[in-house]
């Protein structure tokens, strides 16, 4: 699966390929380090998301971004990493999916949704803290891939030590 993955997304280490198929950069325009959400530096990066709105389907975003998009197919993943370069340039390191979890409940789903055996990870923003565990975002299920960046703490982590943000 995960072989398959990144073939279909492999003609997007070209932006421009991304952009014409429907990427948008997140509006923030934030490259997403651990160290910006409050949490130790060592755990690296994830970069700048690029997001297929068709694929999440946004409804909105007061307070928090939220929708109603179930896709779970990383063949045609909802969001693009990419970490920025000194020369301004992008390089693809990866690939996550999204759902809401008002979405996913309400179509239905009682278990969390998968990749093979592994399950999504839950986010929501603990208001107990400073950062904002969710990055913005309403509650929600997501899966990362680092399928163009090699993860020494796994795969699936959220953050990536390999990556930065400059």
């Amino acid at each position: 699966m995960l072989a398959a993955a990144k073939a279909a997304s492999m003609k997007y280490m070209d932006v421009n390929v991304a952009l014409a198929d429907g990427f948008i950069p997140d509006p923030s325009g934030q490259c997403v380090s651990a160290a910006a959400e409050g949490l130790p530096p060592e755990m690296g990066a994830m970069g700048i998301h690029y997001l297929n709105m068709a694929r999440l389907q946004i409804t909105g975003g007061d307070p928090k971004v939220t929708g109603v998009g179930l896709n779970v197919d990383f063949n045609a993943p909802s969001i693009l990493l990419y970490e920025p370069q000194g020369d301004g340039s992008l390089v693809l390191v990866g690939v996550e999916n999204l759902v809401f979890q008002d979405a996913w409940a309400a179509a239905g789903n009682s278990a969390l949704p998968a990749f093979g055996d592994r399950a999504w990870d839950a986010m929501a923003d603990d208001a107990g803290t400073t950062g904002d565990e969710a990055h913005g975002f309403a509650p929600h299920y997501d899966l990362h891939l680092w399928l163009f960046r090699e993860n020494p703490a796994d795969i699936y982590a959220p953050f990536n030590p390999a990556v930065s943000c400059g």
